[in-house]
C-alpha cells in the first residue's frame, strides 16, 4: 500500500466552511483529473483516520491541491484539518477514483461535490479544450459555492447554479428536479459527470437516464 507523509505547504480559505490545502507533492506521485486519494493526519491519534478527498490542482503543478469541506459540528478529520497549519504533516495513500474526463458534456455538482470537476475543468482550460463542456452546481445559500469567481470566470453562461434555500436575484432557485434539467439540458446524447451526496447522485443519475440519457454516459463513483 503506497504512503507518502507530506508537510502541509499552505491553508487558505475558499469559503465560509470550505478550505485550500497545498501540500507537498511526493517524487513520481501522479493523478489523472478527478481522481482521490485517502489522507490522514500525520498524528498519534489521527493516522489512522483515512478519509477520501480529491486532487484540485493541475497535473504540472510540483506540489498537490485539495480543497476541503470542514463540519464541525462533529470532531472528526475535516474539523482537524482545518486545526492544522503549515509544517503539519499529512499522510498520503494511493490515487483512485473513477471520475475522469472522457468527452464534452454536462458536469452536475451537489455542495462539496464539484471537487472532482474542478481538476478536470482547470486541466481543460489550460489545455484550452472547455468548449462544449456546463457546470450545474446545487448548494444550500450563494456562500457555500466553491470558487464562485474562478468558475465563472472559466465558463461563463455555462456555469449554472442553483440554490436550495436562498432566494437570491443572481441565481436560480429550487432542486435539480426533472423539471429543471428538462429546461437546462436538451441534447442527452453526450457524458454527464455527477458527484454530491450518494442519494443526489443516485436521483440525478435516474432522471437523466429517464430524460433519455445512456446509462453508459453517466460518470460518476460508483
Amino acid at each position: 500500500m503506497e504512503e507518502h507523509i507530506v508537510k502541509v505547504i499552505s491553508i487558505e480559505p475558499v469559503t465560509h466552511n470550505v478550505n485550500k490545502y497545498s501540500v507537498e507533492r511526493p517524487e513520481g506521485y501522479n493523478f489523472i483529473p478527478g481522481q482521490a486519494t485517502e489522507i490522514a493526519i500525520n498524528k498519534d491519534s489521527l493516522k489512522d483516520e483515512r478519509r477520501p478527498f480529491t486532487f484540485t490542482g493541475l497535473t504540472g503543478w510540483d506540489h498537490l491541491e485539495f480543497i476541503i469541506k470542514s463540519y464541525n459540528d462533529h470532531n472528526g478529520v475535516t474539523k482537524a484539518l482545518r486545526l492544522l497549519k503549515p509544517g503539519d504533516e499529512l499522510i498520503l495513500h494511493d490515487v483512485w477514483g473513477a471520475i475522469n474526463y472522457k468527452g464534452p458534456g454536462v458536469f452536475i455538482a451537489g455542495g462539496a461535490g464539484v471537487t472532482p470537476f474542478v481538476s478536470i475543468l482547470r486541466n481543460l482550460k489550460h489545455d484550452n479544450k472547455l468548449e462544449g463542456n456546463m457546470l450545474i452546481f446545487s448548494n444550500k445559500t450563494s456562500n457555500d459555492i466553491i470558487l464562485n469567481k474562478e468558475l465563472s470566470g472559466m465558463l461563463g453562461n455555462d456555469f449554472i447554479n442553483i440554490l436550495t434555500r436562498e432566494r437570491n436575484n443572481n441565481y436560480l432557485y429550487g432542486r435539480i428536479d426533472e423539471a429543471f434539467l428538462k429546461e437546462q439540458i436538451h441534447d442527452y446524447d453526450q457524458h454527464f459527470y455527477v458527484c454530491g451526496p450518494d442519494s443526489f447522485i443516485e436521483n440525478v443519475n435516474s432522471i437523466l437516464t429517464k430524460l433519455g440519457a445512456s446509462p453508459d454516459s453517466l460518470v460518476f463513483e460508483k
